[in-house]
């Protein structure tokens, strides 16, 4: 059973993420927060496996509320699923860099919402929608190569740099193996290297790094 935190400061949302929940078997709502601050004192009450956050809430908003969760120890394990709208886009990409597991947009199928949340859960991030990866190379934010970030390139190998590449591009393991013309388990395999070695606590991590290193640029591979 996956535990679920519902933050959104809007009642009929949170009613209806949680109809949405209920109908399935391996989902559990164990708690419901209207602002930033209620959702990392849910966080930290009930260590729910994943927080479907809003971003525009009072009191604390979600982009404050995720980076007190991910940088808190004791909730190491805790998952953001972020959700958004078309005209917050610009928040995407503050959101995962804050610490979030990926994010939706709040027109989503329903499908789509659950299947996030199970992603989220198992330590990857959703980040292969369309949507998602035209809202990344839009706003990710172009910093100069020669920051932290770009420094942690030389533990990186050439292959796991290029991979990483991709990774920032929005590619699934899947879509790596057949760019790269490898197996999927190699794919992951190198994902899950590079991950270590950048001390990335999940996929959404290291689409920040691709971008903040320099390895990706908007609109562009590196």
């Amino acid at each position: 059973m996956l535990r679920v935190v519902l933050a959104d400061d809007q009642i009929m949302i949170r009613a209806g993420l949680r109809a949405l929940l209920a109908a399935e078997q391996d989902l559990e709502v164990v708690a419901e927060a209207g602002d930033g601050w209620q959702a990392v004192a849910a966080a930290r009450a009930q260590r729910p496996d994943v927080i479907v956050m809003d971003i525009q809430m009072p009191v604390m908003d979600g982009l404050e509320a995720t980076r007190a969760i991910a940088a808190d120890p004791n909730m190491s394990d805790v998952r953001v699923l972020v959700l958004t709208t078309y005209d917050k886009d610009e928040l995407v990409f503050e959101a995962i860099k804050a610490g979030a597991a990926g994010f939706l947009l709040k027109d989503a199928e329903p499908a789509e919402l659950l299947r996030g949340i199970r992603v989220a859960a198992a330590g990857d991030s959703l980040l292969a929608p369309q949507a998602a990866r035209r809202l990344v190379a839009a706003f990710a934010s172009g910093a100069s190569p020669t920051g932290p970030a770009a420094r942690s390139l030389g533990l990186l190998t050439g292959r796991e740099r290029e991979i990483v590449a991709l990774v920032g591009r929005g590619l699934s393991n899947d879509e790596i193996a057949e760019q790269l013309v490898i197996s999927p388990a190699t794919a992951r395999t190198h994902v899950s290297r590079a991950m270590v070695k950048l001390t990335a606590r999940d996929r959404a991590q290291l689409v920040v790094f691709a971008y903040e290193s320099g390895l990706v640029r908007p609109g562009r591979a590196g």
